[in-house]
């Protein structure tokens, strides 16, 4: 019933009238119950992907939206999100997912309610939507691809047991592509993910039927959504990846590799550096080369902290991504991740790069020499005891490291104190070495564990490869040296 006593506290907000948008797997209850508070319940037609719901907030002037999905997360597991916008937030705060002191405000009202059995319902007042809202999320995700570009290109698709499967297929053919290669044993949704343990595409294994499937169709590039579909992954052919069971190579993209390059494709697409719609930006997590390609732009940039409930709020917003495979591609329509529309961005550069005789390798390859390799990692400490999180943070304050790998630090940024300007505070710590490599240690947000982010820049001097050598050599070094610093 949590999801119902949700709704019920935006309900009984003094917006008494105040409407919302959610999906069909809400509980009834929540219709019930708001219809007795006077509002009025939109429920989305079907289980359709969360950047549906953010966009019908915003394009049917909803007061909030809701969400319940477990997204990338085992099969056990359970959440949901709320969007304010409407009457309940304007400005860059419409249709983005709530931050303090909302989240606050939400949970003092839902410890308020009395038993749930006392709960005010009424038997009508509430409407399930036709299948019109979808249609308008897809003719706006079809409108982001440049017209009359080229279209030819084959599409391996893995909606991984999530909803997104259908909504991207008809997306991909609104935009005028070919109907991709869809996974069978991962096309239909199945809570159960009987295929994956984690249904995440950056978990080991989450990929192999795709990547199994690419190998045997040899399309030119490979797409992932996570289940609730605000996530999109890619899989390219690599030379240097080839192996004798996989002579094309092929492998998974980074976070941040797709990042930057969506964020090349926008700024080469033409962004006005004074319109309305302008700032490229990035999580404190992910990688600075996307700054460095704004300043060469002449366009301004922003960074924030972790997560879209921030990203998405950034005043005159173009672009946004973090490494976790998240990317805002159209953000004056969706003012979150979207995996659908960012699928489509990429399938639009593939097929342009195609008819050009590149790739996307041949992007990072040009941002590279342009802004010198920035190499990323990540790894993750889990734990069984919350507390064992609080433990390593006090002993990383206690005793602030003078080297990481035998590379000096520079400076060390309690994140708590503050997480750059105009940031507000979050738990972290975030280390600058001497020779510019970056280390972010991090609490997660939403499991039990410790996140450790790694950067290393080199610029080539000449030598490209050379230069991605030195820097996986940095981040090893570092990599093993922040183990030890953050072991349990």
């Amino acid at each position: 019933m949590t999801s119902s006593l949700e709704v019920d506290t935006l309900c009984t907000s003094p917006r008494a009238a105040n409407r919302f948008t959610a999906t069909s797997k809400l509980l009834s209850g929540t219709r019930t119950v708001s219809a007795a508070y006077g509002c009025v319940a939109m429920v989305l037609p079907r289980p359709l992907p969360t950047p549906v719901l953010a966009f019908a907030v915003r394009h049917l002037g909803a007061d909030a939206g809701v969400m319940v999905t477990a997204s990338h997360n085992p099969a056990q597991d359970n959440g949901y999100k709320v969007y304010l916008g409407g009457r309940a937030a304007t400005g860059p705060g419409e249709g983005v997912q709530i931050v303090p002191p909302a989240d606050a405000q939400i949970a003092a009202a839902i410890a308020a309610v009395g038993p749930v059995l006392e709960v005010p319902r009424a038997d009508d007042g509430w409407d399930t939507l036709d299948d019109g809202v979808l249609a308008d999320y897809l003719d706006r995700a079809a409108a982001i691809v440049a017209p009359g570009g080229p279209r030819r290109l084959s599409v391996v698709l893995t909606p991984l047991h999530g909803v997104g499967g259908d909504t991207a297929v008809r997306a991909l053919a609104a935009a005028g592509f070919d109907r991709p290669y869809v996974v069978p044993a991962q096309a239909a949704p199945d809570p159960d993910f009987p295929t994956v343990p984690f249904p995440n595409p950056e978990e080991p294994g989450a990929m192999d039927l795709a990547l199994a499937l690419a190998r045997r169709v040899h399309p030119d590039v490979v797409i992932a959504s996570d289940p609730d579909a605000d996530r999109c992954a890619v899989a390219v052919r690599d030379p240097s990846a080839a192996t004798p069971a996989d002579p094309e190579g092929w492998r998974m993209l980074r976070g941040d590799e797709v990042g930057v390059l969506l964020g090349q494709h926008v700024i080469e697409r033409g962004v006005d550096p004074h319109g309305p719609h302008a700032v490229l930006a990035r999580s404190i997590v992910s990688s600075r080369l996307l700054g460095a390609m704004a300043e060469a732009a002449s366009l301004p940039a922003a960074e924030t902290l972790t997560g879209f409930k921030w990203i998405g709020r950034v005043p005159r917003l173009r672009y946004g991504y973090e490494e976790a495979i998240g990317y805002c591609v159209d953000p004056a329509h969706v003012a979150d991740k979207d995996g659908i529309s960012a699928a489509l961005l990429i399938a639009d550069m593939v097929a342009g790069l195609r008819a050009a005789g590149r790739t996307l390798l041949d992007v990072l390859d040009d941002l590279a020499r342009a802004h010198g390799v920035h190499a990323t990692d990540a790894f993750s400490v889990r734990v069984t005891d919350l507390g064992l999180i609080d433990v390593v943070m006090a002993r990383l304050r206690a005793t602030p490291a003078a080297e990481i790998g035998g590379v000096s630090v520079a400076r060390i940024d309690d994140l708590a104190e503050g997480a750059g300007p105009g940031l507000p505070p979050t738990e972290g710590l975030r280390y600058l070495l001497a020779d510019a490599t970056r280390v972010i240690v991090r609490p997660s947000g939403t499991e039990p564990k410790l996140k450790i982010y790694l950067e290393a820049i080199v610029h080539p001097n000449g030598d490209l490869a050379e230069a991605r050598a030195g820097a996986a050599r940095r981040l090893a070094r570092t990599k093993a040296a922040t183990e030890e610093l953050t072991r349990v």
